[in-house]
C-alpha cells in the first residue's frame, strides 16, 4: 500500500498544527476520502523525517478538529459521520443562549478549555501510561503517577507566589471546596469555633453546619477583615481557626495588601490560630501579593484549584499543608472519596507542564476583563467595587431597593442574581448589596443584556405598588 505523503511545505506555524492542517485539505478535498485510514503513526514519522511524538500531536489535534476519529486496535480513520457541531452549538448544549441570564454563579467563561481537552484526551487514549492511571489504586505504596501529580501542583502554586512549594507537603483533592472540607476535618472537632469573614464563602456555612464546627464573623467597621478585628475576635471566643479568602474576595472582590496580610499572620501567631487560605482566584490577577501562606508557613493550609481558572468541569485542587498536618489532611481526603480522579489530575499536570494552563488562564484574565469593562460602562455607580482580573463584581443597593425585592425583580426580568445575605454569617446584618457574576454566560452579548437590565434597575428605582379600588 502506498502512504499517504502530505506536503508541508509553504506552511507556517508549529509542525503538529501544519501536519493537522494538512490533513484537513486533504479530507476536504478527497485525498483522503471518508473511512480512509491514516497511516500508522510511526510509519509516518518515518516517511516524514519527523518524531513521533509530532505526529501523535497532529492527530490529536485533528481529531479535535474533526476530520478524523480513532478506535482502538484499528488505528486513526478519516470520519464517516458529520463533524460535531461548531463550539458555539456545542457549547449551548451545555448553556443555552435564550432563556434567564445567568449573572449569579461564579464559574470561568466557557468554551476555552474544549480544544486543548479534545487533544489531551486524544493523545492519552494512545499512551502506553493510561492504563497505570486508570488502574493503579493500591492503598499502600503512593501510586506511580502521584509524584508527578504532586509536582506539577507544585508548579502551580509556583505561579501563585508560593514558589519551592515541597511536593510532599502537597496533598490532591477535588477541586477547592473539598480542599476546604478536608482542611476543616484535620484541624477541626466538633463544637470548634471558625472565624471568617463576616461575607464569606457560601457553602462554608453549610460546611459547618455538618461538621458541628461553630462559625464566628470577623469584620472590621467597613465590613473587611482587619488585624484589630480579627485579635478582638480571638480575645472573645475561644476559636481554634480562621478561614479568610484574601485575594478577589467573593463577594466583595477585595484583595488584600501584603502588609495586611502580615499583620494577620502575626495576630495568628499570637493567638494560635491555624489559618485556611482559600486562593481560588488566585491565579487570575497578574500581579498578586504574596499569599497569606508565605508570611506564617507553619500555620496555614493553603487552598487553591484549577476549577476556576480553567474549566469548572476539572475538578482537581491543591492542599499545602504544614509538615505536622499532611497526614491529618491524607486521612481526610481518603475517608472523604478515597482519591480525586486520577485521570483528572493527569490532565491537569499535562496541562501544568506543557503551558496549555499558563494559555487557558491568560485567555480567562482577557475575558474577564472585557466583560469588567461591559460592567463599568453599564454600572455606573461609584460604589460598584471590581476587580479587573475578577469574574464578579460587588454592587450596593441604592436606597429604596431591598435585596429579595431587588432580586426578585430581577428574575422577573429574565436575569438571576445573588444578593448578600447568601454570603453573611449572620443574614439580619447583611449589607443591602448584590453579586453579578460575569463570566458564566458564554456570549458577551447575553452578559451586557443582563447588565443592562441590572443597570435599569438600578436608576428606576423599586416599581410602585399599584392602587387596586
Amino acid at each position: 500500500m502506498t502512504i499517504w505523503h502530505p506536503d508541508l511545505s509553504g506552511r507556517t506555524g508549529p509542525l503538529a498544527r501544519r501536519l493537522a492542517d494538512a490533513i484537513g485539505e486533504a479530507v476536504a478535498s478527497g485525498a483522503l476520502p471518508e473511512g480512509a485510514r491514516l497511516p500508522p503513526q510511526r510509519d509516518l514519522a518515518h516517511a516524514l523525517g519527523v518524531s513521533l511524538n509530532t505526529v501523535t500531536r497532529a492527530y490529536a489535534d485533528a481529531t479535535a478538529r474533526g476530520f478524523v476519529q480513532g478506535a482502538v486496535g484499528r488505528g486513526t480513520y478519516v470520519r464517516t459521520t458529520a463533524p460535531p457541531p461548531d463550539a458555539d452549538e456545542a457549547a449551548d448544549l451545555i448553556r443555552p443562549a435564550a432563556g434567564p441570564i445567568d449573572l449569579a454563579r461564579n464559574l470561568p467563561t466557557p468554551g476555552a478549555a474544549d480544544a486543548a481537552l479534545a487533544t489531551t484526551l486524544a493523545t492519552l487514549a494512545q499512551s502506553d501510561g493510561l492504563s497505570a492511571v486508570l488502574d493503579d489504586q493500591t492503598a499502600g505504596d503512593p501510586p506511580s503517577w502521584a509524584a508527578a501529580h504532586a509536582a506539577a501542583g507544585a508548579q502551580w502554586l509556583a505561579g501563585l507566589g508560593l514558589p519551592g512549594a515541597d511536593p510532599d507537603r502537597l496533598v490532591l483533592t477535588t477541586g477547592a471546596q473539598h480542599g476546604i472540607l478536608v482542611a476543616l476535618l484535620a484541624t477541626l472537632a466538633p463544637g470548634d469555633v471558625l472565624l471568617t469573614e463576616a461575607l464569606t464563602y457560601a457553602p462554608l456555612k453549610a460546611l459547618t453546619r455538618s461538621l458541628g464546627l461553630r462559625i464566628h464573623p470577623v469584620a472590621d467597621a467597613d465590613g473587611s477583615l482587619s488585624p484589630d478585628a480579627l485579635a478582638a475576635a480571638c480575645g472573645r471566643v475561644a476559636a481554634r481557626a480562621l478561614y479568610c479568602l484574601p485575594t478577589l474576595h467573593t463577594p466583595t472582590t477585595a484583595t488584600q495588601d501584603a502588609a495586611r496580610r502580615a499583620a494577620l499572620a502575626e495576630v495568628a501567631r499570637a493567638h494560635d490560630l491555624t489559618l485556611i487560605e482559600d486562593d481560588v482566584f488566585g491565579a487570575l490577577p497578574p500581579d498578586r501579593p504574596p499569599a497569606l501562606a508565605t508570611f506564617a508557613p507553619e500555620r496555614t493550609l493553603y487552598i487553591t484549584s484549577v476549577s476556576k481558572t480553567l474549566t469548572p468541569g476539572l475538578r482537581v485542587g491543591y492542599v499545602l499543608a504544614p509538615p505536622d498536618r499532611v497526614q491529618a489532611v491524607r486521612t481526610a481526603v481518603t475517608l472523604s472519596c478515597w482519591m480525586p480522579p486520577p485521570l483528572m489530575a493527569e490532565i491537569a499536570a499535562r496541562w501544568i507542564g506543557d503551558g496549555t494552563a499558563a494559555r487557558l488562564t491568560e485567555a480567562q484574565r482577557e475575558e474577564a476583563a472585557a466583560r469588567q469593562a461591559l460592567a463599568r460602562d453599564l454600572l455606573t455607580n461609584p460604589d460598584v467595587r471590581a476587580d479587573p482580573h475578577g469574574f464578579h463584581v460587588w454592587v450596593p443597593l441604592p436606597p429604596g431597593w431591598q435585596p429579595d425585592a431587588f432580586r426578585a425583580e430581577a428574575r422577573s426580568r429574565g436575569v438571576e442574581i445573588v444578593t448578600a445575605g447568601a454570603f453573611a454569617v449572620d443574614p439580619a446584618a447583611a449589607p443591602s448589596a448584590i453579586r453579578l457574576c460575569l463570566s458564566h454566560e458564554r456570549r458577551r452579548a447575553r452578559v451586557h443584556a443582563g447588565l443592562s437590565v441590572i443597570a435599569d434597575l438600578l436608576q428606576g428605582g423599586p416599581p410602585r405598588d399599584t392602587l387596586v379600588l
